[in-house]
């Protein structure tokens, strides 16, 4: 436990949910030292000053190369996970709107960019990441991962 006159923290990581077509924008991770070889979302953590939204804009941008207005993230799922030695709260969101076409702009840390339908994702997908699919599928708002004990 922590010292009691310490606040509690959550680490927050923002996700993009993007789909066109019935189908879904995966990338697989490489190099990383987390997860390499699974398929997850484009995502990234928060930093300190900027809004989820703003977060996920930067992240999207260095990771695919397209631009989306904060205005045009919608939230989609939040979902709060047990990492073990630490916890956090991870956003969700969908794009009303994207500019640009989507590239690998980070092929040190990504082998593939690849769309997948939603309903037959990839055996290696993070189980995380297909809980928060399966989820956003079923328009459920809210989940936990990771609280088995």
């Amino acid at each position: 436990m922590s010292n009691s006159s310490e606040r509690f923290k959550l680490i927050p990581s923002v996700y993009l949910i993007l789909v066109k077509d019935g189908k879904i924008l995966l990338l697989r991770r490489f190099q990383t030292g987390y997860e390499d070889g699974n398929y997850g979302l484009p995502s990234g953590h928060a930093e300190a000053g900027e809004t989820m939204r703003e977060a996920l804009v930067r992240e999207v941008l260095e990771e695919l190369g397209v631009q989306i207005a904060p205005d045009d993230l919608h939230l989609a799922l939040t979902m709060h996970r047990s990492c073990g030695d630490h916890e956090r709260i991870d956003f969700f969101f969908t794009a009303s709107r994207v500019g640009g076409e989507v590239e690998n702009m980070e092929p040190n840390k990504c082998d593939d960019l690849s769309w997948f339908p939603l309903d037959k994702l990839p055996e290696n997908t993070i189980p995380y990441i297909r809980h928060a699919l399966h989820n956003f599928a079923n328009k459920i708002p809210y989940s936990e991962f990771g609280w088995d004990k």
